[in-house]
């Protein structure tokens, strides 16, 4: 069975919201993605008083200086399509009220014919703590824990009703309800992450580091499904973070999906050996606009099938 492939959305600073997000949505679709995705970046901190990613003096890339809010990208992309999956590579839970985001993407599956694939991070960022978060930064994995539960929750029959430490909900009628199964994909970069995803979670959505490393994380995860008794199958979405170069890059230091699109295509044949369901193809940083952002990922797109993958 052939990987499914999906595409990045543009929300960046050199793309046009109201235009750009339905045309680029239309043409992957109709190219033959399969699903369609969005991140989430609420701020650029300026000085930032963390690395990105938490890694001391590493920077913020340019291209997070203006993010689309996520939800509102998806639902643009929903409008103007009618096959492809919708999906949230991430979203930060603690940014979000859970019962509000838990209406909110019940509401964007029903409206789209129950598309919606929710994947949810706890983030890293300080800063978008400071302004957001609904508790602090040490509490995230608890938060977590409890949007899950609470969306569990909203999204099934009714009476609805929760008691935790953020969200109570007396006994009620919340609609509108997911037309589908809502799935919830995790990433599991600790064990105590690796054992929420496993025991409250539809899958896995981990971010491309190599092919090996990717190998040995989802053995891991599979065993320890298979330790605690899963049954249900672990559904996978592969984050392959690209930087694109219209010429082949030829550095010793080329990092997996950098470079060409021939280059871009061997790392996702590899990655794709590996053997997770689908893999999201996130082009839109370095590019220039919309148009090249369709004509690159129409060409990844064709060579990756002509590759087998």
């Amino acid at each position: 069975m052939a990987t499914r492939l999906g595409l990045g959305l543009p929300q960046m600073q050199q793309y046009d919201l109201g235009r750009d997000v339905p045309e680029v949505a239309r043409a992957a679709e109709a190219t033959g993605y399969d699903s369609l995705w969005v991140f989430e970046r609420i701020l650029f901190p300026e000085p930032a008083r963390q690395g990105l990613y938490g890694i001391p003096g590493l920077p913020w890339p340019d291209h997070y200086r203006s993010v689309a809010d996520p939800l509102v990208t998806l639902t643009l992309a929903a409008a103007a399509t009618s096959r492809a999956r919708l999906g949230t590579s991430v979203l930060v839970a603690p940014l979000h009220g859970p019962f509000q985001l838990a209406r909110s993407l019940a509401s964007l599956d029903a409206a789209s014919g129950g598309r919606v694939v929710a994947g949810l991070g706890t983030g890293w960022s300080h800063d978008e703590y400071a302004a957001a978060a609904v508790a602090p930064f040490e509490r995230r994995g608890k938060v977590l824990d409890e949007l899950i539960e609470v969306c569990r929750a909203v999204w099934g029959p009714d009476p609805v009703t929760y008691e935790g430490e953020l969200t109570t909900i007396a006994p009620s009628v919340v609609g509108p309800k997911p037309a589908g199964p809502l799935p919830i994909l995790l990433p599991a970069n600790t064990p105590r992450a690796a054992r929420r995803l496993v025991d409250h979670a539809d899958g896995w959505m981990p971010a491309a580091a190599g092919v090996e490393p990717l190998k040995k994380q989802w053995a891991d995860l599979r065993a320890l499904a298979e330790e605690r008794g899963r049954t249900a199958p672990l559904q996978s979405v592969l984050r392959a973070n690209t930087l694109y170069t219209r010429e082949t890059y030829t550095a010793d230091d080329r990092r997996p999906f950098q470079g060409s699109t021939d280059q871009i295509v061997e790392d996702l044949h590899a990655h794709s050996e590996v053997g997770l369901e689908e893999i999201l193809v996130e082009l839109q940083g370095p590019l220039r606009d919309a148009q090249e952002l369709k004509d690159v990922a129409s060409e990844v797109y064709e060579k990756a099938r002509a590759a087998g993958i």
